[in-house]
């Protein structure tokens, strides 16, 4: 029995729902423990594609239990368009159940995000304009609506007519925006209630059942560290803890609860939105691997800026996560190149910089250092274990394990779930330890 954390370890788009979706076979429970509609997963099965949002990539495994966590900003609205869309793929959703502490997305929410971000002009964050930020901000400030509000009918009517007179305050006077009708939100959030209502659970007593019945549990999170609201490229983050430590507070679940830590990161890197990006190619190649990788979001459909692989931010991530391996997705995107770029360090005023700055000024100012690698110039697809692999892409992912000291356990060569190479399974497999008859690299951080 093992239970396991998936983190993103880069800015997110890692590939984190292909793997996620991977892993849950060997899953009794799959949580996933923060983010809300902003996120997206894209699994594909037998050449049909998955696009999830809220709910956990497990989902496709009808045995598996899906959670979504107390963490999560929960989007009625958005969470059942995505229901009625998994189902009508013949897909149940009877193992679904939702935190009856999530947190709820509200209209004024949405509102808020964007006319926000508008306002930014050019210190735009690069929102999703889902209204993420102002739900967590409602959390925090302790007037927010959960879940469980919205099963009591005169509780939630009162609830809502005093949120709204107030923030209606916000949105005429702030934003200059047309006032909501407390009514209608009422009648629209309590049809979403009676949809949802069979799905309510209290999320954390239900994994802690699973744990006592020693059931293996999977922890999914959204985004990347890079956007983690503490341990992020603050301030162009996300408002919640994506690290693998949110995974305990998103879940209601002890520390000690964790066997071990996987992270997913691309063979290169990607950011969406706003903020440095240190390894960001604008030319050919950076076109390229976007077109090539399909590097479009999810759930907003922007283009995601490319760029080699940071060894910086892998060892960063590495360090904040306690990361046991690492996935590596995408390697076949690189497979046409005559040679391929790694930074190992930063230039930071003329001097080497292997650790990331947490200061944003200082980050942003960040020059890669790089070392190059020989490409392989041959399609990787169809390569099912590390002995089909060529040699330069071998060496490619020797260089990387070695560079952000952890292991690799996965190695993804395509958006199909058989396009995987597996070299130790994170649920079955013993703790950081990799298949040794191959390369050095693999034993050296095994």
């Amino acid at each position: 029995m093992a239970n396991v954390i998936v983190i993103g370890a880069q800015w997110g788009d890692e590939g984190k729902g292909k793997i996620t979706d991977l892993l849950s076979k060997s899953a009794d429970v799959v949580v996933r423990y923060q983010g809300g509609v902003n996120a997206g997963h894209t699994v594909v099965v037998s050449g049909q594609t998955f696009k999830l949002h809220l709910i956990p990539s497990g989902i496709l495994y009808p045995d598996t239990e899906c959670i979504i966590g107390s963490g999560t900003v929960i989007d009625p609205k958005g969470l059942i368009a995505e229901l009625d869309k998994v189902e009508a793929l013949g897909v149940s959703s009877a193992n679904l159940f939702i935190s009856q502490s999530a947190h709820v997305t509200m209209p004024y929410h949405r509102m808020i995000d964007q006319a926000a971000e508008e306002r930014r002009g050019n210190k735009k964050i690069g929102t999703t304009k889902r209204g993420i930020g102002p739900t967590y901000a409602d959390k925090s400030e302790r007037t927010g609506i959960r879940i469980i509000d919205m099963m009591d009918k005169d509780a939630f009517a009162e609830q809502l007519k005093w949120t709204i007179d107030a923030k209606n305050v916000v949105l005429e006077k702030l934003y200059d925006l047309e006032p909501l009708n407390a009514d209608e939100v009422l009648t629209e959030y309590l049809g979403y209630a009676d949809r949802l209502r069979s799905h309510i659970t209290d999320s954390s007593l239900q994994i802690y059942n699973a744990h006592q019945q020693k059931k293996n549990i999977l922890f999914e999170g959204a985004q990347g560290t890079l956007l983690d609201l503490d341990h992020g490229t603050y301030p162009y983050v996300t408002s919640s803890n994506p690290v693998a430590g949110g995974a305990c507070i998103g879940s209601g679940v002890g520390p000690t609860t964790i066997d071990r830590v996987i992270g997913v990161a691309k063979a290169y890197t990607t950011r969406v939105g706003e903020g440095p990006f240190p390894t960001e190619l604008d030319d050919e190649v950076g076109n390229m691997i976007c077109e090539i990788g399909a590097e479009f979001g999810t759930t907003t459909g922007r283009r995601r800026r490319c760029g080699w692989f940071d060894g910086v931010v892998g060892r960063y991530a590495v360090r904040i996560n306690g990361l046991d391996c690492l996935a590596v997705t995408k390697l076949d995107v690189l497979d046409r190149l005559d040679e391929i770029k790694v930074c190992v360090a930063y230039d930071l005023d003329g001097e080497q910089c292997k650790d990331l700055p947490s200061n944003a000024q200082q980050f942003a100012k960040c020059k890669p250092i790089y070392k190059t690698l020989p490409g392989w110039k041959t399609s990787t697809e169809h390569c099912r274990t590390l002995d089909d692999l060529p040699k330069a892409a071998l060496d490619y992912l020797e260089f990387l394990a070695k560079l952000i000291e952890a292991p690799i356990a996965i190695v993804s060569l395509g958006a199909s779930r058989d396009q995987t190479i597996i070299v130790e399974d994170p649920i079955h497999g013993p703790k950081r330890a990799l298949l040794e008859e191959h390369t050095s690299a693999f034993k050296t951080v095994a």
